[in-house]
């Protein structure tokens, strides 16, 4: 994916805002995200004149020779999307789809075009970038749209504008934005086309995006809510829209994932202690199990996702207290007649709202299902990763793990060295 930015952009000042840096980490986790710098502005060689929208997507055709891409979806955002719906005119056979944000096919009022600036207020804001550069205002208002930004990034924003291009810059830019209309190339659009837009945009209005979608054969149109010309506040719902649009599967957002060892407990006889002691005692016994367990849970910062009826499912930061903790839990519930089983391992989980998923935790349940009454089994990689830790291992022999193929070197914590 090509990504052609609006007026002026700088690949550097991009990763300094997690809200402007984002939108690039989600397309990255998809396709292979190629970015520049138009030229004259950001980190490319400044000019002294304004290049035209032909020049403009010739220097797409030229980053992606560089850049070694024979075929790419454009993502043209505002100005961007007028050399997205170009290119891809102009180059079908090296464009696999166009993605448009907040973009009208001309910027400026006519007769027969009613949205956009009137060439009045054109003027005006072309003489005052003239005089000042970029203010508070044109980053507000109709240059960029960011009124209901956090003032901490319409502060920052304005650093970026002047950093990605000089006063006369964005008088040639704007001027040439001016006087684009791309209406007559829409209809020969022949690739896949994603129209986006603000429903309160104040610098592309929605019914003018509604039409440049209108005038692409096959063109779906998509309008997000809010009053803002960027996406910063909705990045998830516009990246499940680019995501489909691109693969052409539904997005699912992606677990969080993270490293941590997985504690299951389980009561060994607990079916026949039910038995034995009735509703309302074991009700009773149980809740006293699981006082003990919470209290050192709490005592080695582990985290407690879930009880499973008679056990516990628990996640730690690291593995020697995940030991140490299993060996208190066996010895406090030892006290009081109750035998456990206890199994480790340490792999990477999915974070799934308040649970956990994945490879990592089906093993470590399978882990605890081989110990016996009274044990604590771990895999190879606990034992290695406490090395030095003082604890001791006995070793518990090869296992056949339910749902793993080949078998698996497990061991048991006995006591420390």
């Amino acid at each position: 994916m090509v990504y052609a930015p609006g007026t002026v952009s700088h690949l550097d000042m991009d990763w300094d805002r997690p809200e402007r840096a984002e939108p690039f980490r989600r397309l990255g986790q998809f396709c292979r995200l190629i970015r520049f710098d138009k030229r004259g502005t950001g980190m490319s060689d400044r000019p002294t004149y304004a290049a035209t929208l032909e020049e403009r997507i010739d220097d797409i055709r030229a980053v992606m020779d560089s850049a070694r891409s024979e075929k790419a979806f454009i993502f043209g955002l505002s100005e961007g999307g007028s050399m997205a719906c170009m290119f891809g005119a102009t180059y079908p056979g090296r464009t696999r789809g166009i993605i448009v944000w907040g973009t009208q096919a001309r910027w400026i009022k006519a007769p027969d075009y009613p949205w956009g600036q009137t060439a009045e207020e054109n003027a005006a804001m072309i003489a005052d970038l003239a005089e000042h550069g970029v203010t508070r205002s044109y980053v507000m208002g109709g240059g960029a749209g960011m009124k209901n930004a956090d003032p901490s990034y319409i502060d920052w924003f304005m650093r970026y504008g002047q950093a990605g291009g000089s006063p006369s810059a964005f008088v040639a830019l704007e001027t040439m934005n001016a006087q684009i209309d791309i209406r007559g190339i829409l209809p020969s659009i022949r690739v896949p086309t994603l129209v986006m837009n603000r429903t309160g945009d104040p610098v592309a209005h929605v019914e003018a995006a509604r039409d440049l979608a209108s005038r692409i054969p096959g063109a779906k149109f998509v309008e997000f809510p809010g009053g803002s010309h960027g996406m910063w506040d909705i990045v998830d719902q516009v990246m499940a829209q680019v995501r489909e649009f691109v693969t052409g599967a539904p997005f699912q957002s992606a677990p969080d994932r993270v490293l941590a060892t997985i504690l299951f407990s389980d009561i060994v006889g607990s079916t026949q202690r039910l038995a034995e002691m009735g509703d309302a005692k074991w009700r009773a016994f149980l809740d006293e199990h699981n006082a003990i367990i919470r209290k050192e849970l709490t005592n080695f910062r582990g985290h407690e996702v879930k009880t499973t009826g008679d056990g516990f499912l628990a996640t730690f930061d690291g593995p020697t207290r995940a030991v140490l903790c299993a060996e208190s839990i066996r010895e406090r519930l030892t006290r009081i007649g109750v035998e456990v089983r206890i199994g480790l391992h340490t792999g990477e989980c999915e974070l799934i709202g308040d649970d956990v998923g994945g490879f990592a935790v089906h093993l470590a349940s399978r882990i605890s299902a081989e110990a016996g009454a009274g044990q604590i089994f771990v895999s190879s990689t606990v034992k290695d990763l406490v090395a030095g830790s003082g604890l001791a291992f006995q070793d518990a022999g090869l296992h056949r793990l339910k749902g793993f193929e080949g078998e698996r070197h497990l061991f048991e914590i006995r006591s420390k060295a």
